[in-house]
């Protein structure tokens, strides 16, 4: 563990496969571990509830945190977990060119879905933690996930939220529809991974977190916690402490080249 106090992180411009470019900022590690901070639905990691998690993370390794596309200052329109795969793609390679040799993913919501699809289709991670994020597409039994569905279906809602959180978000809807995080999470291990849920999450009860550790493989653990709201805003010091010390302990170089 380090501790590197109050650092502000250095500006990052990244690339994803497709062109789109992506914003993010690093904080430098001392060793060979970085984590890769993936934000919720209308956040960036400008924010301070990503700016306070990056410098928890930051006491157990290095942080590239980035603005997934079609939010904040990255380019490009939201496709709400598909290709954003590409953006985290690109943090993970951006962590492996600074000698980073551990790299963990973890992300929030929308970018936990993101961090398990990522994971399962790109591989190239050593551990994997996924906080408050939706098993399943086009879930709308709680009030909070039907105006979501508005803002991302309808044209309004998308004028809405790109005048209040300058988020945007692509007008054509998924075609093909992408594997759902309960789908592909299977194909993460052997890297390790970690769900983390809330049991008072207004977006989406435990159940997702129950079926997305029931539909990975080992190694795999599922934290349900007690009074945890959703995602970044709700996170505790403690709980991303914990996430910390779990990935420290738990990354291992997972890459078939690597040597120890």
């Amino acid at each position: 563990m380090t501790d590197h106090g109050r650092v502000t992180p250095d500006p990052v411009t990244l690339h994803a496969a497709d062109g789109v470019r992506i914003d993010a900022g690093h904080l430098g590690g001392d060793g060979d571990l970085c984590f890769v901070l993936a934000h919720g639905f209308t956040c960036s990691w400008r924010q301070p509830a990503l700016r306070r998690i990056g410098a928890v993370l930051h006491r157990y390794g290095g942080v590239v945190a980035l603005d997934l596309r079609g939010h904040g200052r990255s380019g490009g329109h939201s496709t709400v977990g598909d290709r954003e795969v590409l953006d985290v793609q690109a943090a993970v390679a951006a962590a492996r060119s600074r000698g980073y040799r551990r790299v963990a993913v973890a992300g929030f919501s929308l970018g936990g879905a993101v961090a398990i699809r990522h994971a399962a289709l790109h591989g190239d991670v050593d551990a994997v933690v996924s906080v408050s994020a939706p098993a399943r597409w086009y879930y709308r039994d709680t009030v909070p996930m039907r105006r979501v569905h508005w803002v991302i279906e309808q044209p309004l809602g998308r004028l809405a939220v790109r005048l209040a959180r300058g988020t945007r978000i692509a007008a054509k809807g998924w075609d093909p529809v992408p594997e759902a995080p309960h789908e592909v999470a299977a194909r993460i291990a052997p890297a390790p991974l970690l769900i983390v849920h809330g049991d008072a999450d207004a977006f989406f009860p435990t159940e997702h977190g129950w079926q997305l550790y029931d539909a990975a493989r080992d190694p795999k653990e599922l934290w349900i916690e007690p009074g945890f709201g959703h995602a970044e805003v709700a996170a505790t010091p403690d709980l991303i402490h914990r996430i910390g010390a779990w990935a420290a302990s738990a990354a291992t170089v997972m890459r078939p080249d690597a040597t120890l």
